[in-house]
């Protein structure tokens, strides 16, 4: 925990982005396995210990400390898990040496409700206040020092000079503490194969558009809407083939819509805005704006669920609205044009429930001038903006310049919504 324990107060006490990046970097070159891949883990909040809470340290240290001691500590400090890690007591005798962080981990796993105010006592005992600190931390959840996942996996890709794009690949699809992962990058090892995985991928994302001169022939125009961009990932064969649902942030949240999950059939990456079927507030859902779709609102009564009760799916029902496809049937076809890829993707919607799934509209016009008149026309409030998308363009991952897709964004067709 020494280790661990000297990264964690070395990135709460800095602001600057590139000081965390090197730190983590550092500290993932160096780490022994399994600890820094659990360090990975405990920094983007991949580690739950669900016996242990707060509270569990709360009470146990009005066992070890007189309360009214404790709670005017806790009030003057402010943060429980600072003031448990200074305010425990020595133990008597050396409660041996401080455990690594792996072995930490295996501790906090095992466990139990029951067992959990003997067993965090012995580690307690074993620990330096700043690894204390740590620890309460680590256990909780609580580990807040401004990392995001993002920027983890930069980390990543800086201490072992492998491509970040790469890393969001794998890493989705394996579990703590990642060792095919650091296996590939520190070590040259084959990639994890994540064929039969159902594992996010990172998406091609949209830069706005700033006085580009454009011909409108070169472009694809799609209406941007008002839900939240997801990728819906089906992998495996026959009894285990399995279906995910990703955020934009690689989050899986197939839990909180469930229907979505179960109802692609066939192994596939698509990718697709998320949306609750029902005209929006203000909008005829009429054939230009292809809609149907209900305001963010509505959608957000169900974002972030980890189950979903029935009448919840019928209030508000989920579907996805198709912008691409990344894999069909075991092709990865992210190096074809965007043409190739539209042809292929509206092949499919065939194959697709049309209850939960719907492809999204191209929208035909000679030039800019014809499609802001068209955007200006649109009175749907589930309408976000409009994309324009090269015709030739591959699917690749993140957001550059000259990557050949861009969002018009609202404001430079003369309105805001």
């Amino acid at each position: 925990m020494q280790r661990f324990a000297a990264l964690h107060d070395a990135l709460v006490f800095t602001n600057s982005r590139n000081r965390k990046l090197a730190l983590i970097a550092a500290y993932l070159r160096d780490a022994p396995d399994p600890g820094r891949g659990y360090a990975l883990a405990a920094l983007t909040g991949g580690l739950d210990f669900t016996n242990v809470k707060i509270g569990t340290f709360r009470g146990l240290m009005k066992t070890r400390v007189d309360e009214v001691l404790w709670t005017l500590s806790r009030d003057f400090v402010g943060d429980s898990a600072e003031t448990v890690s200074l305010l425990w007591p020595e133990p008597a005798e050396p409660g041996g040496p401080s455990p690594s962080l792996g072995e930490t981990v295996d501790w906090l796993s095992a466990i139990t409700r029951r067992s959990a105010p003997h067993e965090l006592t012995k580690l307690l005992d074993r620990l330096a206040p700043n690894e204390r600190y740590a620890l309460v931390k680590l256990a909780t959840g609580g580990l807040r020092v401004g990392v995001s996942a993002r920027l983890a996996k930069l980390a990543f890709a800086q201490s072992f000079a492998v491509p970040v794009e790469e890393v969001e690949e794998y890493w989705h699809a394996l579990a703590p503490p990642y060792t095919q992962l650091f296996q590939w990058a520190a070590e040259g090892a084959d990639p994890p194969d994540t064929k039969s995985i159902p594992t996010f991928r990172p998406f091609m994302l949209a830069h706005p558009l700033e006085g580009e001169e454009l011909n409108l022939a070169d472009y694809a125009a799609e209406w941007k809407w008002d839900g939240i961009r997801v990728q819906v990932v089906r992998a495996g064969a026959g009894d285990e083939a399995e279906t995910r649902v990703y955020s934009r942030g690689g989050d899986d949240i197939s839990a909180s819509f469930p229907e979505i999950a179960q109802a692609l059939p066939f192994p596939a990456v698509l990718d697709g805005e998320l949306l609750v079927r029902g005209t929006a507030q203000g909008g005829d859902g009429d054939t230009q704006t292809q809609g149907g779709a209900a305001s963010f609102n509505a959608l957000q009564k169900r974002l972030g669920r980890k189950t979903v009760s029935k009448k919840m799916r019928g209030e508000f029902p989920a579907f996805v609205r198709a912008y691409d496809v990344l894999i069909a049937d075991g092709e990865d076809l992210r190096g074809l044009p965007w043409a190739e890829r539209r042809t292929r993707l509206e092949a499919l919607m065939a194959r697709l429930p049309a209850d939960r799934f719907d492809i999204s509209q191209v929208i035909e016009a000679s030039d800019m001038t014809e499609l802001a008149r068209i955007r200006e026309g649109s009175r749907a409030n589930a309408i976000e903006g409009l994309m324009l998308k090269r015709r030739d363009s591959a699917y690749v991952a993140g957001r550059k310049a000259g990557r050949a897709i861009f969002r018009l964004h609202v404001w430079l067709l003369g309105r805001r919504s």
